[in-house]
């Protein structure tokens, strides 16, 4: 299936879109069949340098020290630039495509889990946590309950950091979370280069993601300790557009719509528009849409709908997927920049889909 149908998006992907358009998604929503986003890149050639030393104090995305093999034993500060990272996203994006055996197809979803759980555990008071540090690298905060399955998002990535060693896990991370919103035919995302990575005591404590057992009180607790409001949450809560809860993992099953690898505003109108009912299992409370019995919303997902502000956002982006887009985009940018002390004028990049 996945094969099939993302030769049917590559069709699509060939003409040239504008940021937030929505006009071919329509066609990825028949049946409710599951397909997948992305393009093949152009496979790079390996790095000739030995790295060493780690990242150097330097304006803008930082500097790296290296030592070329070929010659000079006397380290140079490597500086990447715009077409680094592209390289970076291009070869994020390329394996995308060719790894199309994960749960629908892609390991996008996944990927932009491991970008929004490592820039959520922001807390605004005290300045700690966010996407500066990457330190779900290590336990105890590997383990943390929440952030259970997200070793397969680390682990693909592993080869593009051995490809790349000059980039860090952070921004390595937010960068693969860029990437899979754009090539799973999501706005673009603004991204800013510069995070550095740390060790194993800025680890956050547990509970600082939200918990999707619980309601609208618990959900302005979580998200606005990070610093965002109402209209934010509704906009951030559009990503279960994508991938699927497991029970090994969660506890929770299925999917929320039926393109879990294509960003639509379908999440918004599933919740207003299909009837919910509990389903009865032996898992944590969770419910399914009353016709199909093939997706499934959580308590947090509900309480959207349940709040009277938040469902105005609900209405707002269910009618309106250029709106969704937009409001997207923007709070996803917030996100994935949560805790990072960018130098004045770091430059914010735009990257080009494969084959956009």
């Amino acid at each position: 299936m996945a094969t099939a149908t993302r030769t049917f998006t590559r069709a699509l992907r060939t003409s040239a879109r504008p940021a937030f358009t929505a006009a071919p998604r329509l066609a990825f929503r028949q049946g409710g069949r599951r397909f997948y986003s992305s393009e093949p890149g152009a496979k790079g050639s390996s790095s000739t340098w030995l790295w060493v030393a780690g990242a150097a104090a330097a304006a803008g995305a930082g500097g790296w020290y290296f030592a070329n093999n070929q010659g000079s034993a006397t380290p140079q500060v490597f500086k990447p630039k715009f077409e680094d990272f592209q390289a970076v996203y291009n070869e994020i994006a390329r394996r995308l495509d060719e790894n199309d055996e994960y749960d629908d197809g892609s390991y996008g979803p996944v990927l932009l889990r491991l970008a929004w759980h490592a820039s959520g555990t922001y807390d605004k008071e005290t300045g700690t946590g966010g996407s500066n540090g990457a330190t779900m690298r290590f336990a105890p905060e590997s383990d943390h309950g929440a952030n259970a399955g997200l070793k397969a998002a680390r682990d693909f990535l592993e080869p593009v950091k051995q490809k790349f060693p000059w980039i860090t896990y952070s921004d390595l991370w937010i960068l693969a979370g860029v990437c899979a919103i754009q090539e799973m035919m999501g706005p673009q995302i603004p991204y800013r280069a510069g995070r550095q990575d740390k060790d194993v005591a800025a680890c956050t404590p547990d509970g600082r993601l939200p918990d999707a057992a619980q309601a609208q009180d618990h959900l302005r607790n979580i998200f606005y300790r990070m610093g965002f409001n109402d209209q934010e949450i509704v906009a951030l809560a559009g990503a279960h557009a994508l991938g699927r809860c497991h029970s090994d993992r969660s506890g929770y099953s299925g999917p929320w719509t039926f393109s879990p690898t294509v960003l639509t505003n379908d999440y918004y109108k599933l919740l207003l528009d299909e009837k919910w009912q509990w389903k009865k299992w032996n898992g944590p409370k969770q419910y399914e849409d009353k016709k199909t019995k093939s997706l499934m919303m959580l308590p947090a997902d509900m309480a959207l709908v349940q709040d009277k502000k938040f469902k105005e956002w609900v209405q707002k982006y269910a009618a309106d997927n250029d709106l969704f887009f937009k409001d997207f985009a923007a709070v996803v940018t917030k996100l994935f920049e949560l805790g990072v002390p960018f130098p004045e004028n770091t430059e914010m990049w735009v990257f080009k889909p494969l084959n956009a």
